[in-house]
């Protein structure tokens, strides 16, 4: 399939889906109307409330802190859970020690850390990006512990018959075969620290789109609260592609999968 095709197609099912949401919520079937407008509301009310915030200046100063947020949240999360992953899978003995304690610290639902970080940091920023650190973390973690894991017996015993060191092995074999595991566990990471740099904001800040759709909430706006998730949408993408421009830099060498078909 052509990009121009995907694009068209994926384009197709936002508007599709769209109209469908307009139609529902304001055009009544065997007299009524299926998508209540006070609980729905509809896509004409909620892209005049985007034009509104962005007119009028209103959201430039949240999307900044948000953003700020989760740029701070995804990379000291990914970082560290690269550097952590990568230790533990070339120290098993260190990996097998910690393992129950990193599963128990995995299984802690985030919400609940999220008043102790608000107490600890305060309601400012680095609350926020605790909590998004932790989404983060481990799941880049668990994926760079794999990748490096399943480096094959074969390709190792290869390379230090051809006298690679153990510097040599980490850059010319562990570093390739975690990359494409690390940037699959990255596309996931970027939607969890956007989240938790807005949960953060829901239950406790002053700024941010978590707080302006804690706002909307409040006053029973749901065009506000669905203006928020798609400003929010549109804001996970742009990271995602940022990411995926760097994955497509760092690993040029990988064939695509019409070269591998």
């Amino acid at each position: 399939m052509s990009r121009v095709t995907l694009l068209a197609l994926q384009v197709l099912v936002a508007v599709v889906t769209l109209v469908l949401w307009q139609v529902l919520s304001t055009v009544p079937v065997f007299g009524k109307v299926l998508l209540p407008p006070f609980f729905f509301s509809n896509p004409v009310d909620v892209f005049s409330q985007i034009v509104k915030w962005f007119s009028t200046g209103v959201i430039w100063k949240h999307l900044a802190i948000t953003l700020w947020e989760s740029i701070l949240a995804f990379v000291i999360g990914s970082a560290g859970g690269i550097l952590v992953g990568f230790w533990f899978a070339r120290q098993p003995r260190v990996a097998a020690v910690f393992d129950p304690y990193v599963k128990m610290v995995n299984a802690l639902p985030r919400v609940v850390l999220a008043p102790i970080f608000a107490l600890w940091f305060g309601l400012g920023v680095w609350s926020k990006v605790a909590l998004g650190v932790t989404l983060v973390f481990f799941i880049v973690f668990f994926n760079v512990y794999q990748g490096v894991k399943e480096v094959p017996t074969t390709v190792l015993d290869n390379g230090r018959m051809l006298g690679m060191n153990e510097r040599q092995l980490m850059r010319h074999v562990y570093w390739p075969s975690a990359l494409s595991w690390m940037f699959s566990s990255l596309h996931t990471s970027v939607g969890f620290a956007v989240v938790g740099a807005v949960v953060g904001e829901y239950l406790g800040s002053a700024a941010g789109l978590g707080y302006l759709i804690q706002q909307a909430e409040g006053v029973f706006d749901v065009a506000g609260v669905f203006a928020g998730m798609f400003v929010l949408s549109v804001f996970v993408i742009l990271i995602d592609m940022g990411v995926t421009a760097v994955e497509k830099r760092l690993l040029v060498w990988r064939p695509t999968a019409a070269a591998r078909d």
